[in-house]
């Protein structure tokens, strides 16, 4: 099982995080990549655990030292990026590593790693309910949501480049299908 890896995607508030959440309480031999940003720390992240919080200066030192599968400024002064010793110490304790990321990133690790790499889209029902969701969460201004928005309209336009797409209009029934997804995944690879 080395070396493989599942990229889970989605626009902001379709509901991901909770998805990936969950896949990896119920399956052990699955392990989170935990991505490096820029972004300033939300109430309820652990650093380390959610999130590695890295000042801007020492994530452009790292892209210098090609520490980086990938990296993308998602936003404006925003920075996120998978470390390459992130995935390399997951896949010594021979686990199958999880990333929930953003489309373009999941697109470059993809191209990377190509037959290697399960990649999945989650997307919202509607436009309409993901902008519900973005406003329920009560983390980010007006203009920060439409940022978010605009961006997902973007994402959308991605969805055939993935191996599979997951609606999430009911939680329980979008983690059946992606389990039973990762499960085929997982089940291909075993020698």
């Amino acid at each position: 099982m080395e070396d493989r890896v599942i990229i889970i995607t989605a626009p902001s508030g379709a509901g991901k995080t909770t998805l990936v959440k969950l896949l990896l309480e119920k399956n052990k031999n699955l392990a989170f990549s935990v991505s490096a940003c820029t972004r300033g720390r939300r109430e309820n992240e652990i650093e380390g655990k959610d999130y590695y919080f890295i000042d801007s200066a020492t994530f452009q030192n790292k892209i210098l030292e090609d520490a980086f599968i990938e990296y993308e400024e998602v936003y404006p002064g925003n920075y996120y990026g998978t470390l390459k010793t992130e995935i390399e110490n997951l896949w010594v304790n021979n686990k199958i590593v999880v990333f929930d990321i953003d489309v373009q990133g999941a697109m470059r690790i993809k191209r990377k790693l190509k037959e290697k790499a399960l990649s999945i889209f989650i997307k919202p029902p509607s436009k309409e309910i993901l902008i519900k969701r973005l406003k329920d969460r009560k983390t980010e201004t007006d203009e920060m949501i439409q940022r978010r928005i605009d961006k997902a309209d973007k994402e959308l336009d991605y969805v055939m480049r993935f191996d599979y797409c997951v609606v999430n209009d009911s939680l329980e029934l979008a983690y059946a299908e992606l389990e039973g997804i990762v499960h085929k995944f997982i089940d291909k690879h075993i020698v």
